[in-house]
């Protein structure tokens, strides 16, 4: 399986941080936000990245390089501007299709978790589903959630008890195929799939964390760096 990394922000809720440094260049405890992200993946099995990025994205280019240090083969997908996350996959599904639709892992920038990327990579999804979705009680920023998780571990747009998208799931190319090129959200597209009885999910209860302002970040880096 391979797996995509979402660096493509512009950050600008890290500000002034990110004036001269991409956000996943951002350091929290021994490695930047994106390294976190690199090293599970690889210690799950997964070699194969993608990343995307944007905003000053040669620096991470040029920090990261082709991944062998960390056990990676990396292929970046450059946007001129930012393409949002259904854009920015639909940019780089050249990179992504293994063919015969193979689902890939998708995995946002900006979170730290401590989720078993290597179980949810394990994951079959159903002959008919587009996705699986990872989601997370809601946090103190975003109290309204985002789905809603049923009995059956489907996902829908509205319902009781809702949970927030985690920026974590396992996608099938197909679901971004007919996506329009240039800018475009990931809600739509996720909320049409679901509509079609499509989208799988999971509620996880572990550690996870939106590291989205500079405050966050340094709760994060305060948290590592003690060993937590």
């Amino acid at each position: 399986m391979r797996a995509m990394i979402l660096a493509a922000g512009l950050g600008t809720r890290m500000r002034p941080l990110t004036d001269k440094t991409p956000k996943p260049l951002l350091k929290a405890g021994a490695h930047t936000l994106i390294e976190h992200s690199i090293i599970k993946l690889v210690n799950a099995g997964i070699s194969e990245l993608v990343i995307n990025h944007a905003w000053l994205g040669q620096q991470v280019e040029d920090f990261l390089g082709d991944g062998s240090r960390y056990g990676a083969n990396i292929s970046y997908s450059a946007e001129r501007e930012p393409l949002e996350t259904a854009g920015g996959i639909r940019q780089a599904l050249p990179l992504l299709d293994e063919g015969d639709d193979q689902p890939f892992l998708l995995v946002n920038g900006d979170i730290w978790t401590d989720l078993d990327l290597g179980r949810l990579a394990g994951i079959s999804l159903a002959a008919d589903d587009l996705a699986h979705l990872v989601l997370v009680d809601n946090p103190e920023h975003h109290t309204t959630g985002d789905f809603y998780l049923d009995d059956q571990g489907r996902v829908h747009t509205r319902g009781t008890n809702m949970l927030t998208y985690a920026g974590i799931g396992i996608y099938r190319p197909s679901l971004f195929a007919s996506v329009p090129r240039g800018v475009y959200p990931l809600a739509p597209v996720l909320r049409n799939a679901m509509q079609k009885g499509k989208v799988s999910g999971e509620h996880f209860t572990g550690q996870w964390y939106d590291i989205g302002t500079p405050e966050r970040l340094q709760w994060l880096d305060n948290k590592l760096s003690a060993g937590q």
